[in-house]
């Protein structure tokens, strides 16, 4: 009586562990912080943070095993064949962006968490990019939603990590209430597309959703409407941005440029897994949605940016969080292009790498300015340049970067790929938005870069005390200027990137 035997061995699935590699290995590492927090004396404090970074950059080292990008685990072994996690190079490449985000943030931190508990901060950070990294991965509705949670439930905590600090806690209540409604609404979405089609895997949903009983037609459709809406949360797109602002205001700066580049990538990749590789049965729904909410997002956010005032405690970064919003409108278009049957994702993803590297860039300077100018105001980068004109040259190309304009060509050239990717698909009246839009985020980022290189005000005019930069905060500048020049250098990498079938 072998055949219950053999039934049963046939369900049993491997495990590719070198696929998993990178996410497992942050959240080992996170582990490992975690307990040797309580070993470590407190004059030992800052080895916990070394120790992250180094977890950071061998979860990015196992990433380039990978590179052929057709690693696949988790399968089931009867009927379809479908898998819960592929390594394939959309993965990949999100994997880049988001554990290189949480290492420059991690840079950032070190010397800036003296006033924290450290070792709850760096397990919280890399169990946040663990998730993160996870995500891309996941191509089942569950552990969709799990690693989206892994990734934003130590992010509450983050944001609200300083102690005492009434906005800190504030900002991570709004943070937190948000993100809870998105979940909700996004794990009522879930249920009933799985009630409609009796699976999670997102490959064997697009097939069922071709051919869901009519009598579950409507179930079927809020489903995938309400995980859409779920998904518009975390992307921070407009209607669904008003967290933003405050929780970016009141985290630790380094947190709150974790939130703009990983979070929003989270948010964006899982976004492309459900409508491009789950829902294209609904592209006639979703793709016109889509491209109303990328309209709205860059124009709620740039109009926003507008009325930021120079003088405003903290404006530099509550200006840097409307930016944000902005340009999560600009990544919205290639998604939306895609129910055209434009398959220009890559137009997404190189978007989010430029981002990514140039934001972050902006945030380690604020952190700079913060260490003199703990109110962070806008008016406090004014003569920038006479004391730290390397930081100002650097800013100055970061915020040239995010407006597109020279010699920031790759913010330029990753513009252009998302206005041909909204042209392509008959959207133009979204790419006369996004022209309009462009033009209106001119005025801020070049009355910013402008003030970089005025005199100080006179009240400031005696001469600064100029205060030890810690290194990681130096390499962070300095890492994230060279990628943005290189990659200046070389624009024609983004074109390419843009065309790519990443699935």
């Amino acid at each position: 009586m072998t055949t219950a035997a053999e039934s049963t061995t046939s369900l049993v699935q491997s495990v590719d562990w070198l696929a998993i590699a990178p996410p497992v290995t942050a959240a080992a590492v996170a582990l490992v912080v975690l307990v040797a927090d309580l070993f470590v004396p407190p004059a030992r404090k800052p080895l916990l943070g070394y120790g992250a970074v180094a977890g950071l950059v061998a979860a990015l080292a196992l990433i380039i095993p990978l590179h052929e990008g057709d690693r696949s685990t988790f399968c089931l072994t009867t009927g379809s064949h479908a898998c819960s996690y592929t390594a394939d190079h959309f993965t990949l490449v999100i994997q880049a962006l988001v554990l290189g985000g949480a290492l420059l943030t991690a840079l950032l931190s070190i010397g800036d968490t003296r006033k924290l508990p450290a070792g709850e901060f760096w397990f919280l950070l890399l169990s946040s990019a663990a998730g993160a990294a996870l995500l891309p991965a996941s191509r089942d509705l569950a552990t969709l939603v799990i690693a989206l949670e892994v990734a934003s439930l130590p992010a509450f905590a983050l944001v609200g990590i300083k102690r005492g600090d009434r906005r800190s806690s504030e900002a991570a209540l709004k943070f937190f209430l948000s993100s809870v409604v998105a979940t909700a609404v996004m794990l009522l979405g879930v249920s009933f597309v799985y009630a409609a089609t009796g699976t999670l895997h997102l490959t064997d949903l697009a097939g069922r959703l071709d051919h869901v009983d009519p009598r579950l037609a409507t179930l079927a459709g809020a489903g995938v409407a309400l995980t859409l809406v779920g998904f518009a949360f975390k992307t921070a797109a407009a209607p669904f941005h008003f967290w933003v602002p405050d929780t970016y205001v009141g985290a630790p700066l380094p947190i709150a440029a974790y939130l703009s580049v990983v979070g929003k990538a989270v948010g964006f990749s899982g976004l492309i897994l459900v409508t491009v590789v789950a829902f294209p049965a609904y592209a006639d729904v979703w793709g016109p949605a889509l491209a109303v909410l990328a309209a709205l997002t860059m124009t709620v956010g740039n109009v926003a940016a507008l009325r930021q005032s120079a003088s405003r405690v903290r404006s530099a970064v509550r200006l840097l969080a409307w930016s944000s919003v902005a340009q999560a409108g600009y990544l919205l278009v290639p998604i939306a292009a895609a129910y055209a049957g434009e398959r220009r994702i890559g137009s997404t993803v190189a978007y989010a790498l430029m981002y990514a590297v140039v934001n972050l860039g902006a945030f380690a300077v604020a952190a700079l300015v913060a260490r003199t100018h703990p109110g962070n105001r806008i008016d406090d980068y004014r003569g920038l340049y006479a004391t730290r004109p390397l930081a100002a040259l650097a800013l100055a190309f970061f915020l040239l970067c995010l407006a597109g304009l020279p010699p920031g060509i790759i913010g330029l050239f990753a513009k252009v790929t998302v206005f041909s990717a909204a042209v392509d698909a008959g959207l133009g009246w979204l790419a006369v938005v996004m022209a309009v839009n462009v033009v209106v985020a001119l005025y801020y980022y070049l009355q910013w870069t402008a003030a970089l290189f005025r005199g100080a005000p006179e009240e400031e005019a005696a001469p600064v005390v100029r205060h030890r930069v810690p290194a990681p905060l130096t390499a962070a500048i300095v890492l994230t200027a060279a990628a943005g020049v290189v990659l200046s250098g070389a624009p024609q990498t983004v074109l390419r990137f843009a065309g790519v079938n990443l699935f």
